[in-house]
Order: C-alpha cells, then sequence, then structure tokens
C-alpha cells in the first residue's frame, strides 16, 4: 500500500530521532550525575545552576572579608568548586570556581590583592597579577590568576584598560578587572558562567607558573578565610565563617 511504503522510512526517521533525544539525555544526566555524586557540595551547585534563587545564603559578596584573611572576594557569587575538588576521573581543581548565576559580561571581577596585573598578548579571557610580596609569607612573591572573562566566541569581558600585551600594570585591591564570562578556550564550546580565581607560585625567578598544574598553586583558604581545600572540605560550599 502507498501509505505503508512512505510511513516506513518516517518510522525509521523516527526511530533515529528517538535515539539521538536518547544519548543526549544520557550525556545530560552524566553531567547530573557527576555533579550529584561530589556530595552536598554538588547538589547544592546543580540546584543553584538550575535556579540561583535557590541558594540565597549560600552566596559571596565581591569586597568581603572573612576574618582577618589579606584577599577580598573577587566577585559576587556560589563557590561551586573549590582547590584539589575533583569533578571528573584524574582531575584536581587548581583554584575556585565562582558562580553567579547571571548572563556573560553582567557580574563584576575586581582584584582581591593589589599587584601588578599582566595580561599576555593572546589571552582573551585572562589575566594574571603578581603579588611581590606573599602577606602570608613576608618575601615571597605569588601571583593571582583570573580567567573565563569572555563569551564562549572568545570576545573578552575583560575591562578596557587591561589590553592584550597589558605589562606589570599597578592595580590596587577592588580594582575592576573585567566581567564574569563563560569562554573555555575552545570558541563555540562554553562553560558555565563563572570566575575561576587561584593563587599561583613564582618560579624564583620572577615569572609565574603554569596554573594548570595544581602542584604549581598554593591553597587559597587561608589567603580568603574560607575553608575551600576539598582535603579539609568535601561537601559543605564554603562561606565566611560565623564569629
Amino acid at each position: 500500500m502507498p501509505h505503508e511504503r512512505y510511513n516506513q522510512p518516517m518510522q525509521v526517521r523516527k526511530l533515529i530521532l528517538i535515539l539521538i533525544v536518547g544519548a543526549l539525555a544520557g550525556s545530560a544526566f552524566y553531567v547530573y550525575r557527576n555533579l550529584r555524586s561530589s556530595g552536598q557540595r554538588g547538589q547544592a551547585v546543580w540546584a543553584f545552576l538550575t535556579n540561583p534563587a535557590s541558594q540565597p545564603g549560600l552566596l559571596m559578596r565581591a569586597g568581603m572579608r572573612c576574618a582577618e584573611a589579606p584577599f577580598t572576594f573577587p566577585t559576587d557569587g556560589l563557590i561551586g568548586f573549590i582547590w584539589e575538588d575533583s569533578f571528573r576521573p584524574g582531575h584536581r581543581h587548581s583554584g575556585i570556581d565562582i558562580f553567579a548565576g547571571t548572563g556573560v559580561g553582567v557580574t563584576p571581577v575586581y582584584a582581591a590583592y593589589s599587584g601588578y596585573l599582566t595580561r599576555q598578548i593572546d589571552w582573551k579571557s585572562s589575566v594574571i597579577i603578581r603579588i611581590p610580596s606573599d602577606p602570608l609569607n613576608p618575601g615571597r612573591q605569588i601571583w593571582t590568576y583570573y580567567t573565563h572573562m569572555a563569551d564562549s566566541n572568545g570576545n573578552p569581558t575583560i575591562a578596557p584598560g587591561f589590553p592584550p600585551g597589558a605589562d606589570e600594570v599597578y592595580v590596587e585591591a577592588g580594582t575592576l578587572l573585567g566581567y564574569q564570562g563563560n569562554f573555555s578556550g575552545t570558541p563555540g564550546n562554553p562553560v558555565g558562567v563563572h570566575l575561576h580565581f587561584s593563587v599561583v607560585k613564582d618560579d624564583g625567578y620572577g615569572r609565574y607558573l603554569n596554573e594548570l598544574e595544581i602542584e604549581n598553586t598554593l591553597d587559597p583558604s587561608p589567603y580568603l578565610g574560607l575553608s575551600l581545600n576539598a582535603r579539609q572540605n568535601q561537601n559543605e560550599i564554603p562561606t565566611c565563617p560565623q564569629p
């Protein structure tokens, strides 16, 4: 019958569509399961990303200083992943991820401590600030690194005063550096809108080490006065300790 011959390809197309949708749903479930499997913190992150108004008591504000910590908080948002977190196999997170729950280019990012800012010529979304004397270990030089300040295609949301090639520009704590973005390093493959912030070691010759390797970074907990080390804090969203 003519209708049967016509319906057979339609049925095949429907089956293919079902399989594709199923595969996408499986991928989404895998991401969800990874967040859930990271414990209570992962569940809070998932709840916040799906409904930013759901976690008001867990949000940090830019400029906050916890207790006697030397750094101020660099942006608004929820601290979703912390130093030494592992949210995928073999991964060791080298800093902290702060999620604002807003769109790209909306939430400001500020310098957490005074120092000398550099933006390499090929950096679309990142700046790094040299701190000549570590406030917790005077005489030792350290660096603070801020990234994901661009949209998904790599269009920067960094403040205009810090163009590519900016070198050793002095900035005070609280200086506007840019805005949270979602650039992953690969155009068209965005990460969620957030700021990644880390404290990076010096190589001993006045240069910063590779931030991607956790051995080259420092536990940011004492610098911000927060519980930011996943070896000690496995479940909770860090917030300022209550007096």
